[in-house]
């Protein structure tokens, strides 16, 4: 069975579950569950914290997991390998410190920094050859500043509104851009492929609709111009001759935009599906 690292709560935990629920596998239904099996699709669950996956995944002793970007290289163990963005809890890393302070990495040589990510936060000084005093936290790493405990942070920077009510900004390049991902051991499991199918299936229709509506033959290639789908529309007969029903699929962001245009040339009885799954 495929061994499968999940987190077990947190902000990628939730989203974690509802896509590997798309993509057919049935997980715990108690939160209080940390290990789960199905057999149905030969695999197992291991609900763990989000700091650890990549720990266990990277020893061998799990063979895949969810877990963020920026955990994955924190943790520092060398076998566990990203396989496949996930598209969901995006997020950067940045430094920040008083206003005026420190306008680039370079500055901060020898200067303690407050975070709740010190492997990741030493590999990027380390690549920039910037000696820092560290000072791990867990959470909350804003305060540090203010309470003398470090001289700068590095940090999850979203709107900056916390940052400015500490008294900080943010300064120098950007630490890390992350999101979730798929990570697996130094050696891939059998099932590895199809889990990775299954998941890309999940991205596909959260970022996709099917759109059909009919069409006068005659304007087929200006409808194609619009909505080309992603790689031929499907293109079938009415009982009128002159008429056509086309089904396409399209990127869900621009639907309406899509619709819009499609109206504009003729197009009548245009309709949106959502895609549940899918095999690109």
């Amino acid at each position: 069975m495929l061994r499968i690292a999940v987190p077990n709560k947190g902000s990628l935990a939730e989203t974690a579950a509802e896509m590997l629920a798309e993509a057919g596998y049935t997980g715990r239904r108690d939160p209080k569950d940390l290990h789960v099996i199905d057999p149905a699709n030969e695999v197992e669950f291991f609900y763990l914290r989000p700091k650890d996956i990549a720990t266990y995944v990277g020893s061998g002793a799990l063979d895949v997991g969810i877990t963020g970007r920026d955990l994955l290289l924190d943790a520092r163990m060398p076998g566990a390998r990203e396989i496949e963005k996930l598209g969901f809890a995006a997020s950067t890393f940045r430094f920040a410190a008083p206003a005026g302070r420190f306008t680039d990495v370079g500055d901060l040589d020898g200067v303690r920094i407050a975070t709740s990510y010190p492997g990741l936060v030493d590999g990027f000084l380390d690549e920039h050859g910037v000696a820092a005093d560290l000072v791990p936290l867990d959470g909350a790493v804003e305060s540090a500043v203010e309470l003398g405990v470090a001289d700068a942070i590095a940090d999850v920077v979203e709107t900056g509104t916390t940052l400015r009510q500490a008294g900080l900004e943010v300064f120098g390049p950007v630490i890390l851009k992350s999101e979730a991902v798929l990570i697996g051991a130094p050696t891939e499991a059998e099932g590895t492929e199809t889990l990775l199918r299954r998941l890309r299936g999940v991205m596909v229709a959260r970022r996709f609709v099917m759109v059909d509506y009919d069409l006068p033959a005659d304007l087929v290639d200006a409808a194609v111009a619009i909505a080309p789908g992603v790689e031929s529309p499907t293109i079938s007969p009415l009982r009128d001759p002159a008429w056509v029903a086309v089904r396409v699929m399209v990127a869900r962001t621009g639907v309406n935009q899509v619709m819009d245009a499609l109206y504009a040339i003729g197009a009548r009885a245009i309709l949106v599906t959502a895609i549940h799954n899918a095999r690109l």
